[in-house]
């Protein structure tokens, strides 16, 4: 009998199984059969099954084929896809240590005719592979094609009665690739099949973003705060003094209602409150940014519109590139002393257990979340699902998108969605105009001090 493992220069000739490679070919064939040669039945995997010598004409012969195709057609594309490419190989005529092979003279389309009864009309082609033993005798093999989402599930077309059960074939049985077998499929890899069908069946993702409410441009904030600090600093250090001539040297004229009254301390007390105060400057000026900019400026929201599409559980990311995304507050809620700390903490009238405006009630599955991430803003998008051509829009009340660039006139953002049960990743862009540019002391004004002075 000849050497039947690969030539020297292949790298197969051991009992390490090269899958990497597509199984076509006279090379890659011989790698297959000195792999199961060297380790027999040990070789049997989802992608590999091994049958000793069969009478090729015999129904047993082409029931055994058949039930490997159905299997094997039956499989996982992504799992598949790990060996071979996704092909799936039968070596008929090997065992541990020998090739005898079958008798010469099998014919391709012969093959073909014997199982079709069992495998239907629909089935995908398969390929047919020999690799010569002798003049009488050859080994070979069947070779399945890759599945693909978007085929259907192939049941048993005919069935077939064997003395050993395991080599039976019933009429509309799903069979499917075990670890080392082909078998009948559980509930789960049906459902898995079923969701392979759904998958390759849909359409492309034809994605409507637009971004509802402003995008704002403010201008002199960090100044706007300082000088709201300063003249603060001011009312703090002088003797009490009557109100209307304290608002006379501020560097914004406020109603001298909303510093509320202080209490006279000594000029160490104060000293020394001021110098705690005068510490945290950089986190007040942080915490007030927030509370001006989130009750002052509208909020944003998104639309979407999937285009003749189901989508599943989507998860919508957007980037608002230079961007930053602050907390919405209601304007009621507006608080001056969240804008600029009070040098002896919060004025209250009456105690109080906790501020009532600082809570934000969000539901446990409340699909929107945003945050800032870099220089960027980002905001995701959970919902139940996207229907076809209806438009979800998520609420304006519950951020604020600020461009840091006071010079843009538009910004970009990008999105990636991904839906559920599909490792798909959809990506588009849109550019979305900004509002006009606007001075921070103009917020100021129209939430605190207009608004006092309309009601003095």
């Amino acid at each position: 009998m000849p050497d039947l493992l690969p030539s020297d220069d292949s790298d197969a000739g051991n009992s390490s199984l090269d899958t990497s490679v597509i199984p076509l070919g006279e090379r890659a064939l011989r790698g297959v059969l000195g792999h199961v040669v060297a380790v027999g039945d040990e070789a049997e995997t989802t992608y590999l099954e091994v049958k000793s010598p069969l009478d090729m004409n015999s129904k047993a012969a082409a029931a055994k084929i058949a039930k490997f195709l159905l299997g094997a057609a039956n499989r996982r594309p992504r799992e598949a896809a790990r060996y071979f490419h996704g092909y799936a190989v039968l070596v008929i005529g090997v065992q541990k240590n020998s090739a005898p092979g079958v008798l010469r003279g099998t014919e391709a389309h012969e093959l073909e005719d014997r199982l079709r009864p069992y495998l239907g009309p629909q089935f995908p082609a398969f390929e047919f592979g020999r690799v010569g033993i002798d003049s009488d005798r050859e080994v070979l093999f069947v070779i399945a094609q890759p599945p693909e989402d978007g085929q259907t599930i192939f049941p048993c077309h005919k069935s077939y009665q064997s003395d050993d059960r395991r080599d039976s074939l019933e009429d509309g049985a799903i069979y499917v690739r075990g670890t080392s077998n082909t078998r009948p499929a559980r509930s789960g890899e049906v459902l898995a099949l079923v969701e392979r069908v759904r998958r390759g069946g849909r359409p492309p993702i034809d994605l409507e973003v637009q971004v509802i409410g402003p995008i704002c441009r403010v201008d002199r904030v960090d100044e706007v705060l300082e000088s709201l600090r300063c003249y603060k600093e001011e009312q703090f250090s002088m003797q009490p003094t009557p109100a209307e001539e304290t608002s006379r040297s501020a560097l914004l004229v406020l109603p001298s209602s909303i510093f509320g009254n202080q209490k006279p301390l000594s000029m160490e007390d104060r000293e020394k409150a001021l110098a705690v105060w005068r510490s945290k400057k950089a986190e007040h000026i942080a915490k007030g940014r927030e509370h001006l900019l989130g009750v002052g400026i509208p909020g944003a929201g998104v639309q979407v519109v999937s285009r003749d599409r189901f989508v599943s559980k989507p998860h919508l990311t957007l980037t608002f590139h230079n961007c930053e995304v602050l907390d919405y507050l209601d304007p009621d809620d507006a608080d001056f002393e969240k804008v600029v700390e009070p040098v002896l903490g919060p004025h209250v009238p009456f105690p109080a257990f906790f501020d009532h405006s600082a809570i934000r009630p969000i539901l446990r599955d409340y699909p929107v979340t945003w945050g800032t991430h870099g220089s960027d803003a980002q905001v995701v998008l959970t919902p139940e699902a996207f229907r076809p051509n209806v438009v979800w829009t998520s609420d304006q009340d519950d951020y604020v998108l600020i461009a840091r660039d006071l010079q843009a006139s538009a910004v970009e953002v990008s999105w990636e969605l991904t839906e559920d049960g599909s490792d798909t990743v959809s990506r588009g862009e849109v550019r979305v105009p900004t509002e006009s540019c606007v001075d921070a002391a103009d917020v100021f004004k129209l939430v605190f001090v207009d608004v006092d002075e309309d009601h003095s």
